[in-house]
């Protein structure tokens, strides 16, 4: 579900916004930071994954927007030769599932056989094409009226592979998925907001830090292997401007709710977003760069 978002008034060089609290940075109970010496457990892995935007929500916020469609913001299909490693093709499979999104929201069945052709083939390739069905798909995006159906096996699949590979003690392989539908949506975010301007999407990016931080904590796992650092490199890059970012947090008011037949008083907890226009750039620069270059890895 998207989450609400609420535009407020800006001033000055500060975009500054209160909202609710954005996406937790969370932190767990003996996890270090060092290189090759973390450890997660699976429990904790659940929780990152589920507090990593969506980039069917970044999509879908962008069409709410407004915005047209273009397909300048996907990446093209590659070769075979470009998916010869596990560690490509998981790292595409996540890259290519946020454009199949991006697709679907934009109800681009047509190209997104294309796209449904190049996932199955990286499923198999990863051996989670069980969980992708990619002949009910199939016939799904060659049908008009069948946008929400499309929509919801798509993330159903991708979800399903994802928890397989975690199942499988194959964490490393999920990361990547999860580090390229990243990585995508947020391209998709920053091109568009570099076009637009919209103070609205602008706050939504900068909310992006603490998302990056948690997909940080995942990927430091496998920092061992010589691929696994050399991402790493690049989204520190990123993760440099994002530092610049402030994100602080007030008290609001209590309220009452109700759970299970009984009266519960929840305190309310507001985020205050602050990004200059000269950081946005960056980060919009900054992913626009590492996007690129990580199609070529």
């Amino acid at each position: 579900m998207i989450k609400q978002l609420f535009i407020l008034l800006l001033a000055g060089v500060l975009i500054t916004s209160c909202k609710s609290r954005p996406k937790e940075d969370l932190r767990f109970p003996g996890t270090e930071m060092e290189p090759g010496e973390l450890r997660i457990s699976s429990q904790a892995m659940e929780e990152i994954v589920q507090n990593i935007s969506s980039p069917i929500e970044m999509a879908a916020i962008i069409k709410d927007l407004g915005v047209p469609f273009s397909s300048q913001h996907l990446s093209k299909i590659s070769t075979e030769d470009r998916y010869s490693t596990s560690f490509n093709m998981a790292l595409s499979l996540g890259i290519l599932g946020a454009d199949l999104g991006y697709l679907n929201v934009y109800e681009k069945t047509g190209t997104s056989v294309n796209y449904l052709s190049a996932i199955n083939k990286l499923a198999d390739g990863l051996r989670v094409s069980q969980f992708f069905d990619f002949n009910t798909l199939k016939r799904l995006a060659t049908g008009s009226t069948n946008i929400d159906s499309l929509m919801f096996l798509s993330v159903h699949s991708f979800n399903q592979m994802d928890e397989h590979l975690r199942n499988t003690d194959r964490n490393n392989l999920s990361a990547l998925m999860i580090a390229g539908a990243w990585i995508e949506g947020m391209y998709f975010a920053t091109q568009v907001v570099n076009q637009t301007k919209d103070d609205f999407l602008a706050e939504y990016i900068a909310e992006q830090k603490i998302t990056l931080n948690n997909l940080m904590v995942i990927l430091k796992n496998f920092a061992n292997d010589p691929e696994f650092a050399k991402l790493i490199k690049e989204l520190e890059l990123i993760k440099s401007e994002f530092d610049k970012v402030r994100i602080t947090y007030e008290m609001g008011d209590p309220q009452a709710v109700e759970k299970d037949g009984m009266l519960m008083i929840v305190q309310q907890e507001n985020s205050i977003v602050e990004i200059s226009d000269g950081v946005l750039n960056n980060i919009i620069e900054a992913t626009a760069k590492v996007r690129n270059r990580l199609l070529t890895m």
